[in-house]
C-alpha cells in the first residue's frame, strides 16, 4: 500500500536557529554513531503524529524513501524533507505543532551526542553522573520553570485503552485542568494524550494560557508512541531509564490510568524507588484510578504488587475507582505536601534532587534473548531490587511488542524467555494473560502473538 507524501522545506517556529557546521554535518554523517539514523527515525515518528498505529517496524517501512537534511543558511537553518507523510502538513504547510516538535528532535539529538556522551563533566558510570546528565537534557530543552509552585502531574497508562477509559482519562485532566494542575506524559496516544485533552479544557474555563503539556519520550520508543498534538513541549531523552528518570525527578506526583506491559514496567520502576530505605519517608502521589470497567485491572495489578513487593509497597499508592474529582482533590493534597516537604528540606520545587535512584534503575538494559533470560526474579533479594528486576523484564516485553529493534529479534530469534522463581513466574504469567485478554498489548482491531515465554 502506497501512503500520499509530500516533499518541502521548513524553517524554526521560533526555536533553534543557529547550528554550527560541525552540528550539521554530524547529522548528515550517519558513520558518526548512527545520529543521522536516530534524527531521521524521530523525525519521521514525530510526522506520524495522529496516525492511530504502535508499530515502530511498520512505521519505517511504510515509508522506506523519508529522508532529512539539514540545511545551513546565513541566517539560520532550515530542514528539507523529502518524501515526509503528507498527514503533517495543511495546504503545503506543516502544522505548526509539529513543526516545534520536529526542531526539538534536532536540538536533543545534537545536545545529547555533543554535550552528553564522552563528555568528562558528565560520569555515567555514576548516580549522581547520570541525573547530573538528565537534569541538563531537560534544562537545555528549557522545560524546568523555577519561580513556580509544584503542578506537574505524570500521568501513566497505555495507549490500547478502550473509548470509556480514554473518556475517563479526559475526565481526570479536565478535573486536575481545574485546579490549576500541569500534565505531563510519554506524550503518545490513549492514556497518554486523554489527560492533557481533558487539562486544555480545565485551563481554558480557568482562563490559563501558559498551560504545560510536557511529553517526555526516547528514541526507541517514538516510532510506536508518535507525539499527540496536545503536547507543547516535547524532550526526547537518550534511552528509558533516563526518560523514567525525567518523570519522577520533574514530576509532583503521578497518575496510573490502565494500560498493559508499558504501565507494568513504570509501575514497577517508581515502586522500586520508593521502596529505598533513603525514600521511605518522602512524600509522592501515587494514584491508581479507571473508570468502574477498569476495576477488575487494578485488583489484578494490586495482587501482582502484594505478593511481589509486599505491604510497604501496596502502602505507597491508592487505588480510586471512577471518581475523576476525588482523584484530583487527592492529587493537589498530596502536591501540598511535596511543597512542604521540599520547602523543609531546601530542595528545589522544579527538580527533585533529594529522591534516591539507585544505579540499577540507571543503569540502561539491552533487552537482548541472552539478557532477558538471566533477569534475576526471584524473592532472595531486597525489594526494590526485585523491583528493578521485574521491570527490566516488562520493559523487554515492550520492546518485543512495539520497537523496531525487538520486533527484529523476536523475528529473528524467536520468543523472549523469562525464567524465574516459580511463584513470581506464575504471577507474572497470570497478569501477562489478564492483558492479553483484555486487548492491551496491541491497538484495538490488531492481532497480538506474544513475544515472551514464560518458564516456571
Amino acid at each position: 500500500m502506497k501512503y500520499t507524501v509530500i516533499d518541502a522545506q521548513i524553517a524554526p517556529e521560533g526555536r533553534l536557529d543557529v547550528l554550527s557546521r560541525q552540528e550539521v554535518n554530524k547529522l548528515l554523517d550517519s558513520s558518526q554513531g548512527g545520529l543521522y539514523q536516530t534524527f531521521r527515525n524521530c523525525s519521521l515518528a514525530v510526522l506520524n503524529c495522529g496516525s492511530a498505529m504502535d508499530d515502530g517496524k511498520e512505521l519505517l517501512e511504510r515509508y522506506p524513501d523519508f529522508s532529512i537534511r539539514v540545511v545551513q543558511e546565513q541566517r539560520g537553518i532550515k530542514l528539507e524533507l523529502k518524501n515526509a507523510p503528507a498527514h503533517a502538513f495543511v495546504d503545503g504547510q506543516m502544522v505548526k505543532g509539529i513543526n516545534e516538535h520536529l526542531f526539538a528532535v534536532v536540538r536533543d539529538i545534537i545536545y545529547v551526542n555533543d554535550e552528553i556522551n564522552q563528555n568528562p563533566q558528565f560520569d555515567l558510570e555514576t548516580s549522581n553522573g547520570i541525573s547530573n546528565a538528565v537534569f541538563h537534557i531537560l534544562r537545555n530543552a528549557n522545560i524546568l520553570r523555577p519561580m513556580t509552585n509544584p503542578k506537574l502531574v505524570v500521568c501513566w497508562g497505555g495507549h490500547s485503552i478502550s473509548r470509556k477509559e480514554y473518556e475517563y482519562t479526559k475526565q481526570v485532566g479536565h478535573e486536575m485542568g481545574l485546579r490549576g494542575l500541569d500534565i505531563c506524559t510519554g506524550c503518545g496516544p490513549g492514556a497518554m494524550k486523554g489527560p492533557m485533552k481533558g487539562a486544555t479544557i480545565g485551563h481554558a474555563k480557568q482562563r490559563i494560557k501558559n498551560g504545560h503539556y510536557l511529553g517526555i519520550t526516547e528514541p526507541g520508543i517514538i516510532a510506536a508512541e508518535s507525539p499527540n498534538p496536545i503536547v507543547n513541549n516535547l524532550v526526547i531523552m537518550p534511552d528509558i531509564e533516563k526518560r523514567l528518570e525525567a518523570f519522577v525527578r520533574t514530576g509532583h506526583g503521578i497518575v496510573v490510568f490502565p494500560g498493559g506491559a508499558g504501565t507494568a514496567e513504570e509501575i514497577l520502576y517508581i515502586l522500586g524507588i520508593l521502596l529505598h530505605p533513603d525514600n521511605r519517608k518522602m512524600p509522592f502521589p501515587l494514584l491508581f484510578t479507571g473508570p468502574d470497567s477498569a476495576k477488575n485491572y487494578f485488583e489484578q495489578i494490586d495482587h501482582f504488587i502484594a505478593n511481589t513487593l509486599g505491604k510497604e509497597a501496596r502502602n505507597r499508592y491508592q487505588i480510586i475507582v471512577d471518581d475523576p474529582e476525588r482523584v484530583a482533590r487527592e492529587m493537589q493534597a498530596g502536591i501540598a505536601q511535596v511543597r512542604a516537604f521540599r520547602k523543609e528540606h531546601g530542595d528545589a520545587y522544579y527538580f527533585n534532587w533529594q529522591l534516591k535512584i539507585d544505579r540499577v534503575f540507571q543503569e540502561p538494559f539491552n533487552p537482548s534473548h541472552e539478557n532477558m533470560k538471566s533477569l534475576e526474579l526471584h524473592s532472595h533479594q531486597e525489594k526494590h531490587l526485585l523491583a528493578a528486576n521485574l521491570r527490566r523484564a516488562f520493559s523487554g516485553i515492550v520492546s518485543g511488542n512495539v520497537k523496531d529493534t525487538g520486533i527484529r529479534a523476536i523475528e529473528e530469534f524467536g520468543h523472549f524467555e523469562i525464567r524465574g522463581e516459580e511463584r513470581i513466574m506464575a504471577l507474572m504469567d497470570a497478569l501477562l494473560t489478564s492483558f492479553v485478554e483484555q486487548h492491551r498489548m496491541k491497538l484495538p482491531g490488531k492481532k497480538y502473538s506474544p513475544c515472551y515465554h514464560i518458564i516456571k
